[in-house]
Parts: structure tokens; C-alpha cells; sequence
């Protein structure tokens, strides 16, 4: 893990969940009646934004204190989790209601523009992100000489 993603978790007291681990988090904080905010940083892949998504999310956290918890996935989770919770770019935020994703925040975005989605995500009424569509036509062939 890169010395900025360390600094991060240390000073921010973030844990790092990865795919074992993260239904347990989850739970807990649904328990808490909190929501979460799960940062994929993409580390070690030379981000740019990464840096910047790092130093707004300990404020995110505060701005949204007590409703939002923080947490990082672990760099070598990421890839296995990016389907499950729709975050297919790094870095991004991922707010979760229980164990649904509710909306992904990728790359950096402008302050006023992260208080409106977050607080969009926090409505109990956002609707939980959708899981991939399947095909809406099915073919089918019949054998036939």
C-alpha cells in the first residue's frame, strides 16, 4: 500500500476491508443505522486523483458525521469487488445502504457536487444500484433440415 493511502487510514482511523471482511463491516454499520462510504484507490496504479479523492474524504466523513462511515478496500480486493458494487473506475466513493450499493462517486468531483449526490444517496427512498442487466432477447435455434 502506497505511504499516501497509509497516512490516510492512519489519520483518518479508516479501516481496510477487503472481500472476507466486508459484509461483516457492512452489517455492523447497518446495525449502527449508519451508511458507508468504501474509497477504491486504485493504488499502486498511478492514479492522479487518487491523492485528491484521499484528502476530500476525511472530510466527506466529517461534513456527514454521524450518518457515514469510511472505509478503504483493500488494494488487492478491488478488482474482485468492482462488479458487485459498480465501481469500474479508480479511484472512486462507493455509498452503501446494508450491503446494496446506492451510488458511485468516480474520479474527483467539485465540493457542492459531492454534498448533493451523498446527501441524494442518504435519502432512505435512493433506490439501490441495479446489478448487470441480462439480455433482452433470447435466440434460440431449433434444428431443422
Amino acid at each position: 500500500m502506497s505511504p499516501l493511502m497509509l497516512r490516510l487510514i492512519e489519520r483518518a482511523r479508516l479501516p481496510v476491508v477487503d472481500d472476507l471482511c466486508l459484509d461483516d463491516f457492512l452489517v455492523g454499520a447497518s446495525k449502527a443505522r449508519v451508511q458507508v462510504l468504501l474509497f477504491f484507490s486504485g493504488d499502486g496504479q498511478n492514479r492522479l486523483e487518487t491523492g485528491d479523492v484521499a484528502v476530500v474524504l476525511p472530510e466527506l466523513l466529517s461534513h456527514f458525521f454521524p450518518r457515514l462511515r469510511g472505509a478503504v478496500i483493500a488494494p488487492d480486493a478491488e478488482e474482485g469487488l468492482r462488479a458487485r458494487l459498480h465501481a469500474y473506475v479508480s479511484p472512486s466513493l462507493v455509498v452503501m445502504r446494508g450491503r446494496e450499493p446506492v451510488g458511485v462517486l468516480p474520479k474527483i468531483w467539485d465540493w457542492a457536487d459531492y454534498i448533493a449526490k451523498i446527501e441524494g444517496f442518504l435519502d432512505p427512498s435512493a433506490p439501490a444500484l441495479a446489478g448487470p442487466k441480462r439480455p433482452q432477447v433470447e435466440i434460440s435455434f431449433s434444428g431443422g433440415a
